[in-house]
C-alpha cells in the first residue's frame, strides 16, 4: 500500500514471532515481507565489550558502560541511519537533542538500541571505526587474534 508506514522487526526467537503475531491481530489484514539476517557474532559482541573495559582502563575517566555509549553514539548510530526506519526515528527523537542527552540515551536506563540490531556486516564496520578511533588516541586495545 503506497503511502503506508512500515515496520520493521527482527525475529530471532518463536516468542519474538508471537508477541508479533498478537500485536497484529487486531491490524489484519496485513502484507509481509521477510529477508534473513545474519546474526551478529557473538564473539564481535564479547570483542565491543572487551575494548570499552580497556579503553576505561587505560583513560580512567568513564566507566566501561559510558565507553561503549560513546562508541554507539559515535561509531554505530551512522551506520544504522542507514536504516531509514532507524534514520527517521533518530532523527525525530533524538537528533535534535543536546549532546549530552544524546550521550545519556545510549547508556542505561534508556539504552537506545544500536548495536544490539546490527547483523555481522555492520558489526565489523562498527568494530573498525571504534578500533581507529581509538588506536588514534593511543589506547592499546587486544585484536581478536590475541583474544
Amino acid at each position: 500500500m503506497t503511502g503506508a508506514k512500515m515496520n520493521c522487526y527482527t525475529i530471532n526467537d518463536l516468542s519474538q514471532w508471537a508477541r508479533l503475531v498478537f500485536r497484529l491481530k487486531d491490524q489484519l489484514p496485513v502484507t509481509m515481507s521477510w529477508r534473513p539476517k545474519a546474526d551478529r557474532s557473538l564473539d564481535q559482541n564479547a570483542l565491543a565489550w572487551k575494548w570499552a573495559q580497556e579503553i576505561s582502563v587505560q583513560r580512567g575517566d568513564m566507566e566501561p558502560f559510558e565507553v561503549h555509549g560513546f562508541n554507539k553514539l559515535h561509531f554505530g548510530v551512522p551506520i544504522r541511519r542507514e536504516n531509514d526506519d532507524f534514520r527517521e526515528r533518530y532523527d525525530a527523537i533524538i537528533r535534535p537533542l543536546p549532546y549530552e542527552q544524546k550521550l545519556a540515551c545510549m547508556v542505561p536506563p534508556i539504552d537506545l538500541p544500536v548495536t544490539r540490531d546490527m547483523g555481522v556486516r555492520q558489526m565489523t564496520r562498527f568494530l573498525d571505526a571504534t578500533r581507529d578511533h581509538w588506536t588514534r588516541e593511543g589506547v592499546v586495545l587486544t585484536m581478536p587474534e590475541e583474544a
